[in-house]
């Protein structure tokens, strides 16, 4: 239990920045005075990137619950 603890701890007070965008559209983006708009696709990779992990996560933690709680 405490491994996990500190690996979860670990994992948020380090974490680093990322760049979601694909060669291409940085080189689109970047080329533009404002980085503004670069920034708000970047973001929307992320989001749209992170939803489909939260839905699966979501559904295991469902079954897990549902397994145990009927086998008690």
């Amino acid at each position: 239990m405490k491994q996990k603890f500190v690996l979860l701890l670990f994992t948020l007070l380090f974490t680093v920045a990322i760049n979601a965008q694909c060669a291409m559209c940085r080189a689109v983006l970047e080329s533009e005075a404002g980085q503004s708009t670069a920034e708000g696709i970047n973001n929307g990779i992320v989001y749209l990137m992170a939803i489909p992990y939260i839905l699966v996560g979501g559904l295991g933690y469902f079954i897990y619950y549902r397994f145990f709680k009927l086998k008690k």
